[in-house]
This record gives C-alpha cells, sequence and structure tokens, in this order.
C-alpha cells in the first residue's frame, strides 16, 4: 500500500502525526498503549516509515518547558521541584522560562516553543485570559496549572489542575467566624485583580454573610501596586497602615502567606502580639509557616499532586488525548497557633 502515510496511521488511530513518528522511533516518553496500538495499525496495513517520518523525531526535542509567572513566588518553588524530578523519570528534558509580569504569557509561549521544539508546556501561576486562538496558535499541548481565571470571563475550555480558590477563602473566613471572630480585616490582590485576589475577597464577603456578619469596607484591605505581589513587604506595609488606622479588628486574614509574615512584623512593630491581640491567617501552605513564631494557621494547597497531575495530563495530551480535563484540587485547613478562640 505505497499511497499509505504517516497521516493515515495519525487518522486512524486518533492521535497526532507527531505521536506515531514517537512511536516508530520508540520514544520512551510515549504511553505504552497508544504505542502498541500504532504500531498494531503500522503492521495491519504493512506500513514502511519512509526517512522523513523516521527522520521527524531528529527536528523535535523532547522538551517540557514551564512558564511560570512569579518566579520569586515561594510556592512555586516548592513545585519546580516535582516537575524536575517527575519528568526526569520519564526521560523529558526540563527548562524553566520565567514570564515577566508584564509579558504576555501567550507570545512568550508561541515563541518558545518554535525556537526550542518544544514538546509541551506547563503554565504555572499568572492571569490567562487570552483570545482561545491566540492559545491554539502555540501549537502543542499545554496545561494551566495554578494559573487564575478571569472571574468576570467564561471559563476557558483547556486542560488545568487547579483549587477552587473562591470556596478555599471561604472556608478560612469561615473558620475565623467560628473562633467567634467578628471584625476580620483581609489583605487580598490589587484593587484591579479580578483572578485570584478576586475570587478570594469573593470567598471572604460571602463567608462573613453566611455567618450573619455584615463586612466592612475599611477592612478590606488591597495589596500595593508599587510592591511585589504577594510578598512579605506588601503584606508589611498593608497590614502597618491598617494598624496605624484605628479600626478595629480582631483577625487578619492575608491570602498569601508570605503577605502573612509581612503582616506579623507590623503586629510586633506595633508592640502587639499574636494571636493575644491579633489572630492572623495565610493561605497557600508554605513549609517556613509552621517555624514562624507563632506557627501560622494556613489554608495548604496540594502542590505535590498538583504538579503530578499536571504532568500526567500533559503526557496524556501529547499522546493525542483531546479530553479538556478540569481538575479541581481541596485545599487543606491548617490549624496552628496564630489564631485565638475569642468566644466570650
Amino acid at each position: 500500500m505505497s499511497a499509505f502515510t504517516i497521516k493515515d496511521i495519525a487518522k486512524i488511530c486518533n492521535v497526532g502525526i507527531s505521536t506515531v513518528s514517537r512511536a516508530i522511533n520508540n520514544d520512551p516518553g510515549i504511553n505504552k498503549n497508544t504505542r502498541e496500538r500504532i504500531l498494531k495499525v503500522i503492521d495491519e496495513y504493512h506500513y514502511v516509515p519512509n526517512n522523513s517520518a523516521r527522520n521527524l523525531k531528529m527536528t523535535e526535542s523532547n522538551t517540557i518547558a514551564l512558564l511560570i509567572k512569579g518566579i520569586d513566588n515561594q510556592f512555586f518553588q516548592g513545585m519546580i521541584k516535582i516537575y524536575e524530578e517527575e519528568l526526569k523519570k520519564m526521560k523529558y528534558s526540563f527548562l524553566i522560562h520565567a514570564v515577566g509580569e508584564e509579558q504576555d504569557d501567550a507570545s512568550v509561549a508561541l515563541e518558545l516553543a518554535k525556537e526550542k521544539r518544544l514538546k509541551g508546556i506547563i503554565f504555572l501561576g499568572g492571569l490567562m485570559d487570552y483570545p482561545e486562538e491566540e492559545m491554539n496558535m502555540i501549537g502543542i499541548p499545554y496545561v494551566l496549572c495554578t494559573v487564575a481565571v478571569n472571574m468576570e470571563k467564561p471559563k476557558r475550555n483547556c486542560i488545568s489542575v487547579s483549587i477552587d480558590d473562591e470556596k478555599e477563602s471561604y472556608r478560612a473566613v469561615d473558620y475565623l467566624c467560628k473562633k467567634g471572630h467578628k471584625r476580620i480585616a483581609i489583605i487580598t490582590g490589587r484593587e484591579t485583580d479580578y483572578a485570584v485576589g478576586g475570587l478570594r475577597l469573593a470567598g471572604y464577603i460571602q463567608a462573613l454573610k453566611d455567618n450573619g456578619i455584615e463586612y466592612d469596607a475599611e477592612l478590606i484591605r488591597y495589596m500595593k501596586s508599587d510592591l511585589p505581589e504577594y510578598s512579605c513587604a506588601n503584606g508589611y506595609q498593608v497590614a502597618k497602615e491598617l494598624l496605624a488606622s484605628g479600626i478595629e479588628f480582631t483577625a487578619i486574614y492575608a491570602i498569601s502567606d508570605l503577605v502573612a509574615f509581612g503582616a506579623y512584623k507590623a503586629v510586633f512593630d506595633a508592640g502587639k502580639r499574636i494571636p493575644e491581640d491579633y489572630s492572623v491567617m495565610g493561605f497557600d501552605g508554605l513549609e517556613i509557616t509552621k517555624y514562624f513564631n507563632p506557627s501560622l494557621t494556613t489554608m495548604m494547597q496540594p502542590c505535590s499532586q498538583m504538579a503530578k497531575h499536571s504532568i500526567e495530563l500533559l503526557m496524556k495530551a501529547i499522546d493525542g488525548d483531546t479530553d479538556k480535563k478540569q481538575i479541581i484540587f481541596d485545599a487543606e485547613l491548617l490549624e496552628r497557633d496564630s489564631v485565638a478562640d475569642i468566644h466570650s
């Protein structure tokens, strides 16, 4: 069957041409069942790979890129190691690329995919707010991991791994309410943040409402736009201003552990104690939070599971799976020493 081509094999097996090429070239990264299925069809149709098909592997690298928005974020630092270890086991090369705060993730991904001939991309962090057509232009499989979605726009139809920011934020604030706190200040994202910051703020407002507490706009404090987002410096500055304002409150809920760390220093600098004078709660579950003094009560994101699942989904997409699966994990409440029970 001389007219039979690699395209025909790909069509019959419902996979991409590059996946057929990888099966022919015995690529270690390909799913075993997918490879066997392709080779069976090749055998059935007596297909003889030509040189261009044989050499297709030579024009591809075996590299997965991790595109990180917010490379300094300690939460992401913990995930990078997991990505590196897992991809190494699968015989993939691993490339880390930091995306600047003002850079366009989609454009960076498109350029990198061409330049490095990538097999796939995992986006870590940032806000994915680009038109579907622009993302499709990247031309290779990709997965969004802990990437924020714009709460004001429809959900994107793509492979993603995340937590439900609004739901988990609700749980954090509900916990503080159940401890007797009625005056809860929040340090949330920047005022223009309609992604993680906006969603966690929405969870805060709803939890107060469900506990019969009217939210006070004076207790909603936004991160400073002239300081790095989700940083100790931002948390310190915002908490310092809150404490100096004279507004009454009993607890600070910071939507990131590093922001909570900054709030700790502001409280101590004001000559106050945690949790005797003010309770403080964080979000993320960074390893260092158990070494804070007092240890920080926080919502822990399952970063190991999230990293592993995003790799698994990417591998399936590389093998031709077209299912746009969206996995949402639960966070875990780590109850420690920074929150007081103030029931009178």
